[in-house]
């Protein structure tokens, strides 16, 4: 082992000598172990398309695999880029705009040992969207088909070239492909043809390799030390990831010293934690806390003048200080500061009067209020604190008029029931849904919600948006390559989203976290997801 020397770098050497475990443990070498308490309620499916959400995809999808395109976790001062992951480079066939062309990095080793091709890429895509191929994973495919879903055709084209062809022109396919994990055919082959098998000896090319996998109670990663990108070899021997949903018990597992890192600490339990001596980090990024209304006939959601009220009757700055500053006011799909909602519009203005005034006009008041049921759930990635947010809503929208009682979900069934759209049975008999996600481009953000054509089962249109005006807009922001016209598109989209109210905008999340002293290097980048290979623990 190389010791590294510092200011007191005798000193060290001589610690070193004297206990060159402890040393080695300070150093990150694979005796350590971070440990985990997610919010998820069960483990992330390792099966390259994880579940429970982008939560699922931060631990168990980008650690034990790689994509063709991936997120630059590295910085913590601005939005998070894509970069080349396991294509060096993408680019569009100049003679036909509707087909892609990944070149292949070489000379990348899955966990077995095994060269990546392009016909790995191709299998890989295979179990996401073939969905008569032996190999399909049709509950990794329920995770990632409505990321991608102009995707047409997809294949090899000798060992280091890969192509997509869409239906039609999409501009947007380089973010689709952060969601596919790649691996190989030999490594399924190996599990028996089995997919159930699989979750438990998955080969990817990631910078982590699972050990040991239990549904219900933890899974373990190790260090793959032979990582094709070296500055990215894990620092760590160990990850042990937890499922906690419950807040208050990934604080009490903290404190106890049961785990070394917890996702979303409760906003009351911050300051105490922080007198504790433990650290907390946040920072802002892509995410959305919405309720999404139904607007299929016969939801009370159908009038503009009732989504109006109810974004006019909460008080976003009263909720940020309920959670501790935690939190960005809701300013739209996206955080208010950016190309595609520079300014803060005056729909979100908290003023309870103006919105009796517009349900008075709907024929609603707190004396014949409007009741209706909104899905929710008691926990999940980013969710946020949501059983007190959903309070802290139900609360402010009786004073003028709207009166709501909530059907809670567990949150992999609530993502299920929002894939399912607002005419499945699966809603029992809710016109909204509270469901947060990532914003971090074009398409998550904004097109898969709004599109007339993504409506279940194709993407997340919940609630059966119809409008050719909208689909227009998509239509030219498809075609449109060049950065800042895209960019005017998108902020056209985004104001015309505002002016209809189309959902309930409450929240961006802060995206606290809370570790022991130990854990050293994480940067908390501007993203959902987040690089475990910088941590060492100390």
């Amino acid at each position: 082992m190389t010791l590294r020397t510092s200011r007191r770098g005798l000193l060290a050497v001589a610690a070193a000598s004297a206990l060159p475990w402890d040393l080695a443990h300070a150093q990150g070498t694979p005796n350590t172990n971070l440990r985990v308490g997610m919010t998820a309620s069960a483990v992330p499916l390792p099966n390259g398309m994880p579940d429970q959400g982008a939560e699922g995809h931060r631990f168990m999808g980008i650690t034990l695999y790689d994509h063709l395109v991936m997120w630059d976790l590295s910085k913590a001062d601005g939005p998070a880029p894509l970069r080349p992951g396991l294509a060096t480079a993408w680019r569009i066939d100049p003679n036909d705009p509707k087909r892609w062309i990944f070149t292949i990095r070489e000379g990348v080793k899955f966990h077995d040992g095994k060269i990546l091709t392009a016909e790995d890429v191709a299998f890989s895509y295979d179990r996401c969207f073939k969905n008569d191929a032996p190999h399909y994973d049709a509950r990794g495919s329920a995770q990632v088909r409505s990321r991608m879903p102009t995707i047409a055709k997809w294949y090899a084209e000798g060992p280091n070239t890969f192509i997509i062809e869409t239906r039609v022109v999409d501009s947007l396919v380089p973010y689709g492909a952060t969601w596919v994990g790649i691996t190989n055919q030999q490594a399924w082959e190996a599990a028996g043809r089995d997919n159930d098998r699989f979750l438990n000896q998955p080969v990817g090319t990631g910078p982590f390799k699972l050990e040991s996998f239990n549904i219900r109670e933890r899974a373990v990663l190790v260090r793959n030390p032979d990582y094709w990108e070296a500055a990215r070899i894990p620092k760590v021997g160990r990850v042990t990831l937890m499922p906690l949903p419950e807040p208050n018990t990934r604080v009490a597992a903290l404190r106890s010293n049961q785990v070394d890192f917890i996702e979303a600490p409760p906003p009351d339990a911050i300051p105490a934690l922080r007198q504790a001596g433990l650290n907390i980090t946040s920072n802002q990024y892509g995410h959305n806390w919405t309720w999404h209304f139904s607007l299929l006939e016969g939801s009370p959601w159908r009038d503009l003048r009732v989504r109006r009220a109810a974004n006019l009757a909460i008080d976003r700055s009263g909720m940020k200080d309920m959670l501790g500053g935690m939190m960005l006011e809701g300013g739209g799909l996206v955080p208010v500061g950016g190309p595609w909602n520079p300014v803060r519009s005056p729909r979100l203005a908290y003023n309870p009067n103006a919105a009796r005034a517009l349900l008075a006009e709907a024929g609603i008041t707190p004396r014949n209020p409007m009741r209706t049921k909104v899905a929710i759930s008691s926990s999940g990635s980013g969710q946020m604190q949501p059983l007190a947010m959903n309070e802290a809503l139900q609360q402010q929208l009786k004073e003028v008029g709207i009166e709501i009682t909530f059907e809670v979900f567990e949150w992999n069934t609530l993502l299920s029931t929002w894939r399912e759209g607002a005419r499945s049975p699966s809603v029992r008999g809710c016109t909204a849904i509270n469901v947060s996600y990532t914003a971090l481009d074009p398409y998550t953000a904004l097109i898969r919600l709004l599109k007339s054509d993504l409506v279940p089962p194709a993407a997340n249109n919940w609630g059966y948006l119809n409008d050719p005006d909208y689909d227009g807009l998509i239509n030219r922001i498809y075609q449109t390559f060049e950065p800042a016209a895209q960019d005017a598109l998108l902020k056209e989209l985004h104001d015309k989203v505002l002016d209809d109210a189309l959902m309930l905008f409450v929240a961006h999340d802060m995206n606290p976290r809370a570790m022991n002293t130990r854990v050293r290097g994480f940067v908390q980048a501007q993203s959902w997801f987040q690089d475990l290979t910088p941590i060492s623990m100390g």
